[in-house]
């Protein structure tokens, strides 16, 4: 079966290779009856659709179209795709392609779903985006000034068939137009561009487009991600990308004020704050640089996604890079499916980073659990796969496969999924709880010949005191635990008690945290009377964390207080967040000397 299975890829890992260097010639038959362009360059990218009215004037039938861009945006192209406007809009597969007599130029072969009879039309919509391609005019801007850019184009479309009629649209990022060329017939209307129609364009014909306008549109790209994808059979997937962000528009000139940033709003073309969206089954998210956690960032669970709104440490200006790291877990189940012993991972090859976003060069790692065979990859587009690798973790015996492929040059169409086909046998899975097993049972086994048995010959009654204090001490610091688990239930009781006002509900929880309280108080107070019996040296220690306990039960009490008295009405908002935060640092203050403390103990 698995012979059989490896020809199948075999046969068609040679039809493909076959289409991707076969050799096209141009059908001069093939005339674009009506052509309209729609050319977006309202963002940092440049998204431009094409409809195209194709006709067959030719005797016999057309199985494909040729599709070209000017020489001046083939390097910018970082995506192209066709869709068929017939019933059901299907998709078209599109590949480079060489055409014999005209090699200087870049071909792509459109495939059609069905030959293109004799006097038959065919509509085609094609969608091309370029990154890049919009370039900062002037280059350096000071930080109260606009953003302007600079497009180039061609005001024809750049065909290898001859052109009956064409219309071309171009939408702005606004209204506000330094200079564009004027190829009559044309006209503005508020942030468009409309040129043409013009009437039988030769094929390649090339005139030259230029757009001087306004765009204070975030210029971010991705310059290195780096995302790792671990793999586990037990529950949860990992995903974590390693982010560097550069801003792209034109570089900040002069000095940076944040005062006038703050007072005047200035820097429009800066970036403050952009969205991440997630999986809608995203969990544990965190958000951190070299310097820690950013505590900047708002998390939105929708019903299909989750969108992360991320705030830098400081604002991007043009030129200005950060570097931070993104991390959450997703459910294997929903990603990962089965039949036996062979298994299929589904997942995207990149998330949404930021809206219009542009990824310069993107690595990915697949860690597979370890034990895995037979791997095989299957993705909608190209990409390079290095050398595999060896990843080692905690239980880990011969190293987990490591699937690491590279991409340069992606943008949002590139979020598609890819498919990972392995062989794994079930078994496999009960080798890493065995030797925690193992491992746990020589430790007790340990443990109980160091603690348990006593080879002294005399009785010692300052160590039989010890161990007793010990004992009293190890009780105490449990109750403690179970008091910050209560102090942390009162935090999420004023949280939902602020957010649906249910008053009884928020009663009948407090009460319950209130007697819960007391037990664990009352608990620990019988513990420090037998440790005074005992002559212990921690009475004091034990004592202050008693009363610093009670100082921070107290902050809490105020807090609901104030709680109570914002839902009824009796204090405005304002004074209720000033006094909030008053108390909450006293509660962080608290709270950190009864870690200290309890450390100590």
């Amino acid at each position: 079966m698995y012979f059989k299975i490896r020809m199948l890829f075999c046969i068609i890992f040679s039809f493909l290779q076959f289409h991707a260097f076969a050799q096209d010639i141009i059908n001069f038959n093939l005339v674009n009856k009506k052509v309209e362009r729609n050319i977006d360059i309202s963002s940092q990218i440049v998204e431009v659709t094409t409809e195209v009215i194709i006709e067959n004037t030719a005797k016999e039938p057309a199985s494909y179209v040729l599709f070209s861009v000017e020489p001046e945006a083939r390097h910018h192209l970082a995506y192209i795709g066709a869709v068929s406007q017939e019933e059901g809009k299907p998709t078209l597969r599109v590949f480079p392609s060489v055409v014999a007599d005209n090699k200087k130029e870049a071909f792509w072969r459109i495939e059609l779903k069905t030959p293109l009879q004799t006097g038959r039309t065919v509509t085609i919509k094609v969608e091309t985006v370029f990154t890049h391609f919009l370039v900062p005019y002037p280059s350096q801007i000071t930080q109260s000034e606009h953003q302007l850019v600079y497009y180039q184009g061609n005001h024809y479309y750049y065909s290898p068939y001859l052109t009956k009629t064409q219309t071309t649209k171009l939408t702005l990022a606004s209204n506000s137009v330094e200079s564009y060329t004027k190829l009559k017939p044309v006209s503005q209307a508020d942030s468009t561009v409309t040129y043409g129609p013009y009437e039988n364009v030769g094929p390649m014909s090339f005139n030259k487009m230029t757009i001087h306008s306004e765009n204070n549109n975030p210029f971010l790209a991705v310059s290195k991600l780096h995302r790792t994808l671990e793999v586990s059979h037990w529950g949860v997937i990992s995903v974590e990308e390693e982010i560097d962000i550069h801003h792209i528009g034109a570089v900040l000139k002069g000095p940076f004020s944040r005062y006038d940033y703050q007072r005047d709003q200035s820097g429009v073309s800066s970036v403050k704050v952009f969205k991440t969206v997630l999986p809608a089954s995203a969990m544990d998210v965190y958000y951190r640089d070299e310097i820690g956690n950013i505590s900047t960032s708002h998390m939105r669970v929708l019903d299909d996604s989750v969108e992360l709104e991320l705030r830098p440490r400081f604002p991007l200006f043009g030129g200005w890079k950060t570097h931070y790291v993104l991390g959450y877990y997703v459910p294997t189940y929903e990603y990962l499916f089965n039949s036996g012993d062979y298994y299929v991972l589904k997942m995207r090859f990149v998330d949404h980073v930021f809206d219009d976003s542009v990824i310069d060069h993107a690595e990915v790692k697949i860690i597979l659990p370890e034990g895995v065979k037979d791997i095989q990859l299957k993705l909608s587009y190209q990409v390079q796969r290095k050398s595999d690798q060896l990843h080692f973790t905690y239980l880990d015996t011969i190293g987990r496969p490591v699937i690491v492929l590279e991409k340069s040059n992606l943008v949002e169409q590139h979020i598609q999924d890819f498919e990972i086909h392995y062989k794994f046998q079930k078994i496999l899975m009960l080798q890493e709880p065995l030797l925690v097993v193992i491992a746990l049972y020589l430790l007790f086994i340990l443990v109980i010949i160091y603690v348990r048995l006593d080879f002294t010959i005399s009785w010692d009654p300052q160590r039989e005191n010890r161990l007793h204090a010990s004992g009293l001490v190890e009780r105490i610091l449990k109750h403690q635990d179970k008091l910050s688990d209560i102090y942390f239930q009162y935090d999420a009781a004023l949280m939902k008690y602020k957010v649906n006002k249910d008053n009884a509900s928020y009663q009948v929880t407090v009460k319950k945290l209130n007697s819960d309280h007391k037990n664990e108080v009352q608990a620990i107070a019988e513990a420090l009377s037998k440790m005074k019996q005992d002559g212990s040296e921690l009475v004091e220690k034990v004592s202050e964390l008693q009363r610093l306990d009670r100082n921070l039960k107290e902050q809490f009490h105020h807090h609901m207080t104030l709680v109570e008295k914002l839902i009824s009405g009796k204090m405005n908002k304002l004074t209720f967040v000033e006094s909030e935060a008053a108390i909450t640092r006293k509660k962080e203050e608290l709270a950190e000397k009864l870690q200290t403390l309890t450390n100590f103990l």
